[in-house]
């Protein structure tokens, strides 16, 4: 079973790069306050570092 992890947008994309904003809609994310599980890849945590300063991690 591949591990999952759990982020939450937790920072408003408005404003933001059009790379970082892309991140954040490829993890799933689409509103503010939103958690969404993702598998635990290498390219989604490239993803996730891009935009860290945007998402809380979550333990699950």
């Amino acid at each position: 079973m591949a591990k999952k992890l759990k982020i939450q947008l937790v920072r408003s994309i408005h404003g933001r790069l059009k790379k970082h904003q892309d991140c954040v809609r490829g993890l799933g994310l689409r509103r503010m306050h939103q958690t969404v599980e993702v598998p635990d890849t290498p390219e989604t945590r490239g993803m996730i570092n891009k935009v860290s300063y945007l998402l809380k991690l979550e333990n699950g």
